[in-house]
């Protein structure tokens, strides 16, 4: 039995813009999705766009019932910026209305609320004045922030400012998979610092605003594994960890950019630009909690034929494909729960052991009906599996020292994933697209045992 220490969340995450639907509804202004799904479809499969989801602004009150159903004692979710302030200024009291009730109703289901406020989902309106470029996006999302505070703070005791910060960067600026699908390194580098900036104006005004609360950042952590020991291989596994981990890690826990981090970017003329006052606004505000999304691992190499100044993370380290890897098919990513421990210990020995979770960890699946029973049940036991082998490693680091006080699988029900719409499902419970109706799959089962066990 591997028991995990007492009031241990177990739980699963989502967010607005997957599951709310209603997205041009109920005074909600437009997305990013929103705008890019009307005006190119086709980039997104089947053309399932964001305007129903999973519907659950309209079934929240069951749905937070099936939470309870399966042993769920906490739930991230977010807040949709363009649902609360549709002009950036203005409050919608129908939005306040609904997550007030949403969030009064999982906590009534014994259900701790934990609110992020950024989930890739930019305002349109602050996206035609150039979104994080735009150093105005700071202040924007600081008041956003402040109005969530006084609004909800007396029902979400655990904040979180951005999911996967890292992302937006990504793949709305060097590799395409978001709006506005920009391959430009130095503008990239550029939302990498405004968002870090926002984070820590967030931070601030929460400091002012409650003492009663804790704040905390999501953060997609993927160790990253040199392809070898060779000096040009460690190299490029170091220059990973500066760009994809330490970038937002090290400020968020530590109150520092890595000198590194910044001697590199300088020597490839990438810095961002910056303002008196930066440097005191990134050292002052640490977070008291991190969430850690983990999937896969990251493996490198030394990058083949690099480019000087540097034009994309690939003259920094390049991709190795590692010849004994477990895939999982369908989201071609490598299976490796080993990570896990390696992330606790990392958490322990370099980042002062600060309170962390596993907020997302999961794995999605095409065409899962293949596996329903008579009864209507998917026999999801690979996702089982998946899970059994990341606790365990999880719990060897806990046990350890790591101080990690909770586990979120992603998701509580099948949610709709940007580009990809409902290709991959990764719920504990099965949507059907036409009805919106819910039915538990055999993880869910699984995963009540593990709470009322605390363990398995």
């Amino acid at each position: 039995m591997k028991n995990f220490p007492d009031n241990f969340l177990w739980g699963a995450a989502m967010s607005a813009p997957q599951t709310e639907g209603q997205s041009l509804n109920f005074g909600k202004a437009a997305t990013t999705w929103d705008y890019w799904f009307h005006t190119a479809p086709e980039k997104f499969h089947q053309n399932q766009g964001p305007e129903i989801t999973s519907g659950v602004y309209d079934h929240y009150l069951d749905d937070c019932r099936r939470m309870q159903d399966i042993g769920l004692n906490s739930l991230r979710t977010s807040i949709s910026w363009a649902r609360l302030l549709p002009d950036g200024k203005t409050i919608n009291q129908e939005a306040v209305d609904f997550y007030r009730q949403f969030f009064s109703a999982m906590l009534d289901h014994g259900i701790e609320t934990m609110i992020n406020l950024f989930h890739f989902d930019m305002p349109m309106w602050l996206m035609d004045q150039g979104g994080w470029e735009n150093r105005r996006s700071i202040e924007a999302f600081a008041f956003y922030a402040k109005t969530s505070f006084e609004l909800f703070g007396d029902l979400v005791k655990k904040w979180t400012t951005f999911n996967e910060p890292i992302v937006h960067v990504e793949c709305g600026y060097l590799y395409q998979y978001h709006y506005p699908a920009i391959v430009d390194f130095r503008r990239a580098i550029q939302v990498a610092y405004h968002t870090l900036l926002a984070h820590k104006a967030a931070v601030k005004i929460f400091r002012e605003v409650t003492q009663t609360s804790e704040i905390g950042i999501i953060l997609n952590i993927s160790p990253t594994y040199p392809r070898s020991e060779v000096e040009e291989d460690v190299l490029a596994a170091f220059q990973s960890d500066l760009l994809n981990t330490r970038s937002f890690l090290d400020p968020a826990v530590l109150g520092t950019i890595p000198e590194e981090l910044t001697e590199l970017l300088a020597e490839h003329d990438l810095l961002p630009e910056r303002e008196a006052g930066d440097h005191e606004l990134i050292k002052e505000n640490l977070v008291d909690f991190i969430g850690l999304n983990y999937y896969q691992p990251r493996r490198v190499q030394a990058p083949i034929a690099p480019k000087k100044p540097a034009e994309m993370p690939a003259d920094f380290y390049a991709a190795y494909d590692w010849p004994d890897k477990k895939m999982n098919p369908y989201r071609g990513w490598e299976i490796y729960p080993e990570a896990l421990y390696d992330v606790a210990l990392m958490m322990k020995k370099e980042y002062n052991n600060i309170p962390w979770y596993v907020s997302e960890n999961g794995m999605g699946v095409a065409d899962e009906e293949r596996f329903m029973n008579d009864s209507g049940e998917i026999e999801d036991d690979y996702r089982i599996e998946f899970m059994k082998e990341h606790l365990s490693y999880l719990h060897q680091g806990i046990v350890e020292g790591s101080n990690c006080f909770g586990y979120h699988a992603w998701t509580f029900v099948d949610c709709w994933s940007w580009l990809n719409g409902y290709k991959n499902r990764y719920g504990f419970y099965r949507l059907d697209l036409d009805t919106l109706e819910r039915s538990m799959k055999k993880s869910g089962r699984w995963m009540r045992a593990v709470s009322e066990k605390n363990g398995f």
